[in-house]
Parts: C-alpha cells; sequence; structure tokens
C-alpha cells in the first residue's frame, strides 16, 4: 500500500461498489447509473423521465480504504434553462464513517440548453471533470461518495492512492422509496441533505431513491421495477405530479392506486408499505393543474410555478391536492382490513400549512434546503420512530 498521490491505484467501478442504482449502463463514454432498468425505459418515450431517472439521486459509491486521496473522472450533463440563471454544478459529499466530511463539484461536461418558450433544446459537448479528494486521513475506512442528485453522472474513472475493497451492508434493512421532484431532491442543498437521505441516515437503513422529477405518475413499469427490486421496506409518495401534470381524473386515479399496489405486492406481499399524500403546496391544495412556468417571474430570471386549472372543475373529477389526500386515505383505509402491513401517512404532517408560514416554498412548488432537512427528520420520527411503520418489531418473550 502507499499514500502517495502519484502512485495512483485504478480501481473498475463495479456494482459491487455502487448502491442505490438499479442498473449500469456502458455509454462508451463511461459508467451511467440508472434508477429504472432498461425493461422500463424502453416502455416510456418522456424525456423529462429520461433525464431524471438518469439523475442519480441517492446512489453512492461506497467502499473501505486507507487511501488519503481518491479522484474519480466523470462526465456530467447539466440542464440550463435560456433566460434562467444556470444552476450551480451538481455536488458530490464525501463521508468518512457515516459523517459528512467534504463537499466539491467537477468541472468540465456537456450542457442542454432548454428554451422553454419555444420547446428547443440544444446540447453542447464538454470534456471529462475530475472530483478530487485529498488529505483524508489514513486509517481503514468507510467511504462514501453521494454523486449528485440533479445531474446526469457518467462515471469515466476511480483512482486512489491505497486499495480498496467493497464493503458490506452489515445487515442494515433497504428502504425502496418512490416519489416526485422533492423526493429526487429539488432545490436540496447536496445529495445527503435531501430528505429521504436524511431519514434513511437516521433510520440507519440503506436508501434506493426512486424520486422522479415530474414523473411520479403511477405508471405501471415503475410498479414492476419496485416489484422486482429486492427490499425490506417500501414507500410510495403519491400526488403532486398527477396534480401538475393533469394527468387523469379521479375515477381514473382510484384504480390506478389500486394497481400500482398490488403490483407492488406480487413481489413484497408482507414488507411493510407506507403510502405517503402529498405535502403542503397552496398552488395546487384546491386548484386543479396543469402547473406551468410563472411567466412573468421567468422575464426577471426567476423559476416559479402556478396552476392554471379551474377549481369548479374539481366537480368533474379533476383531482387537487386535498382529493388526492382524502381518496388516497379511503382507499389505504379499505385495502388495510386485508393488509396488516399497508399504512398511511398524511404528507400534512411532514410539511403543512404552517411549515409554509415558517419556511416557504422558493418557487411555489419545491422545498429549500432548510425545509429538506425538517421533512427528513419529521419522516425519521413518525416512521423509524416508536410506532412508526417502519419499525422493527421485537419479539415476545
Amino acid at each position: 500500500m502507499t499514500n502517495d498521490p502519484q502512485n495512483w491505484i485504478a480501481t473498475p467501478i463495479s456494482p459491487e461498489l455502487l448502491r442505490g442504482a438499479v442498473e449500469l449502463e456502458q455509454t462508451g463514454r463511461g459508467l451511467m447509473p440508472h434508477r429504472l432498468p432498461a425493461r422500463a425505459r424502453a416502455q416510456c418515450a418522456d424525456p423529462q423521465l429520461a433525464m431524471v431517472e438518469s439523475q442519480p439521486s441517492g446512489v453512492r459509491l461506497t467502499f473501505r480504504t486507507q487511501a488519503t486521496a481518491i479522484e474519480i473522472d466523470v462526465l456530467p450533463t447539466r440542464y440550463i434553462y435560456a433566460g434562467v440563471p444556470a444552476r450551480p454544478a451538481g455536488v458530490y459529499d464525501l463521508l468518512i464513517d457515516g459523517q459528512l466530511v467534504r463537499q466539491c463539484s467537477a468541472a468540465g461536461g456537456d450542457t442542454m440548453t432548454i428554451d422553454m418558450a419555444t420547446g428547443t433544446a440544444s446540447k453542447q459537448s464538454g470534456p471529462v471533470g475530475t472530483v478530487q479528494f485529498r488529505d483524508l486521513p489514513g486509517h481503514d475506512k468507510k467511504v462514501e461518495i453521494w454523486l449528485p442528485h440533479n445531474e446526469i453522472i457518467e462515471l469515466v474513472a476511480l483512482r486512489t492512492n491505497a486499495r480498496i475493497s467493497a464493503d458490506a451492508d452489515h445487515g442494515r434493512r433497504v428502504w425502496l422509496h418512490h416519489g416526485s421532484s422533492i423526493s429526487q431532491g429539488s432545490n436540496g442543498d447536496s445529495p445527503t441533505a435531501i430528505w429521504p437521505a436524511l431519514a434513511a441516515m437516521r433510520g440507519n437503513v440503506e436508501l434506493m431513491n426512486l424520486g422522479f422529477g415530474g414523473s411520479a405518475l403511477l405508471d405501471p413499469f415503475t410498479a414492476r421495477a419496485m416489484r422486482d427490486t429486492a427490499a425490506d421496506l417500501v414507500s410510495l409518495k403519491i400526488g403532486i405530479n398527477l396534480v401538475n401534470t393533469d394527468l387523469m381524473r379521479l375515477r381514473a386515479f382510484t384504480p390506478a392506486v389500486h394497481g400500482f399496489l398490488d403490483t407492488i405486492r406480487e413481489g413484497h406481499p408482507r414488507t411493510p408499505l407506507l403510502v405517503i399524500s402529498p405535502l403542503y403546496c397552496p398552488i395546487h391544495e384546491d386548484t386543479p393543474g396543469p402547473g406551468a412556468f410563472d411567466l412573468n417571474a421567468l422575464k426577471t430570471g426567476k423559476v416559479r410555478f402556478c396552476a392554471t386549472g379551474d377549481p369548479a372543475r374539481r366537480a368533474t373529477g379533476k383531482l387537487t391536492l386535498t382529493v388526492i389526500r382524502k381518496e388516497l386515505r379511503r382507499i389505504v383505509h379499505q385495502r388495510a382490513a386485508d393488509d396488516p402491513h399497508l399504512h398511511y401517512l398524511d404528507g400534512l404532517d411532514l410539511y403543512g400549512q404552517q411549515d409554509f408560514a415558517d419556511l416557504p416554498l422558493p418557487d411555489q412548488l419545491h422545498p429549500d434546503g432548510r425545509a429538506h432537512r425538517r421533512i427528513g427528520e419529521r419522516f425519521a420520527e413518525l416512521v423509524f420512530g416508536r410506532g412508526g411503520a417502519f419499525v422493527v418489531e421485537r419479539p415476545k418473550l
């Protein structure tokens, strides 16, 4: 072993070193982690879904090493919206023995520029960038490098100045979660500061995050992916995307929820399964979708969202967040009579009207970093804490 940064040891990036990814795709430039399997991706041509499932929210490199220097060559793909200030480059979080010790970003990469006024997009190719972590402690340690939750990443190479080995999971339970951009981490500060990651760390579980921005739409292929993914705990956050896409009416919503849960239960018949209703979002509480960009805000270089539906149309079955919460509660109560491992959590208990007054949604849709922390802490307390749906039941003596 050497701790000289000039004597790098290259280690192939293999599935044994990655957690939180469903598949790895060899792209010709590197390895792209996916959070949906190829079979599911082939069943949907939506570019929004293709983008977000390729953004590795919750995906992390995990290994043991005595290395004091680590480098990862990466090729990010970043999305820029014309007329709006570019988002900061994605953040890589380095944890040592479970503690966040470093953060950095990578230069280079490809850029996709989207003109929201015309709907056109243009791509500019860029070079490979390098993520560098130096002057790390030299003792044997568990290293986790969480990849950015909000930009596509191709992993090109991994180098250390000491050998690495795969780290055992130590029997920790796997938590499989599906939700919207809020679950993916939109407006979160870094990959370990989004609410599912915060909750997973407090709950001492391994996170598999299937939060897909704009794409929590009760798609059957997502249900099948969850059915076929090994997990000890499963949760499903339903609502906001169904409203802001104006995808379906109440008549279709109810059987779609039943079908989604039926499919999950085919692979996880007795696994604790938690259904979570929407967080508080004033623009869609009683106003149906579709949601849209606030054009007046865009003129000033800001991203804000608004609801464009007619509240009177609720009588015809158009969905709002209040309608969805009521129906989800009813569905879970009905099914729980025959499914003792099915649970319901009101999203307002995670982020409600008073929370909005304290920590408003900056763009009227997504929580900011402080709100992510509050949601994650509350989820951990309500779900992993005493009496929660994911508490390990102790055998009776």
